[in-house]
């Protein structure tokens, strides 16, 4: 297997055929697996990705009983896939699957194998791009490597790389994470363009308004000293 790409669904029903759908207009080889991770849904979530599942043969279905954490679901994925290359991206369809694709793609033209592949979020709403932008700033200037778009999607590297990782963390904080790894251990890194539109089903989990972003705000700036520390 190729590539291994994780999709952690958190109440993501309505979410979930499209998922499918568009992978699977994507997908024309037989080396890449789509693991579509139930991160403990209150909805029926569970229900639609079981009815679905037999029509596709790409996609495996990882369950999570209690949800621990958008990191928890990525992580609880990827110690499930057997790609060459792993990563993830969101279950709101604000990332194409064909983004995935271009990912690979980047990946296999290049000569070398260890890379770290991220996407670069074009054409979103002002008042996000100003929060990214001051996230962005902050957390490269306080933890010492250039950090941009922390939060872009897709994600995808070397199985190694995630084999390396040490204690990584359960929440959003988990892009942080491994983009700071990654600087850290001066892995080549590629961004490349990618669309942001509204979402199609549902609503954010997180990015609910002013508030949710300054909780946000707040959790990320208490790993933020827990990785410098522990990564020193």
């Amino acid at each position: 297997m190729k590539l291994s790409i994780v999709i952690p669904c958190y109440n993501e029903s309505k979410n979930i055929p499209l998922i499918f759908s568009r992978f699977s207009d994507v997908i024309d080889r037989s080396d890449i697996e789509v693991l579509l991770v139930d991160n403990g849904s209150t909805d029926n979530s569970e229900e639609v990705i079981n009815e679905l599942l037999p029509k596709y043969t790409f996609a495996r279905f990882v369950k999570v009983e209690k949800n621990q954490g958008y990191g928890f679901g990525i992580l609880s994925g990827l110690k499930e896939a057997i790609g060459t290359y792993v990563g993830w991206t969101h279950a709101d369809m604000q990332t194409d699957p064909q983004d995935v694709i271009k990912a690979l793609n980047i990946v296999e033209n290049l000569d070398e194998e260890i890379v770290y592949v991220k996407g670069d979020r074009k054409r979103r709403p002002f008042f996000d791009q100003f929060f990214t932008m001051g996230m962005s700033f902050f957390e490269s200037v306080y933890l010492g490597k250039k950090l941009w778009d922390i939060n872009a999607q897709p994600n995808i590297f070397h199985r190694s790389f995630f084999e390396s990782w040490q204690n990584p963390p359960f929440d959003f904080s988990l892009d942080l994470y491994a983009l700071y790894l990654a600087r850290k251990q001066k892995i080549k890194l590629i961004r490349f363009k990618v669309l942001f539109p509204e979402r199609i089903h549902g609503t954010s989990s997180w990015n609910t308004g002013f508030k949710a972003k300054k909780k946000f705000i707040k959790r990320t700036l208490d790993f933020s000293k827990k990785l410098k520390k522990s990564l020193r």
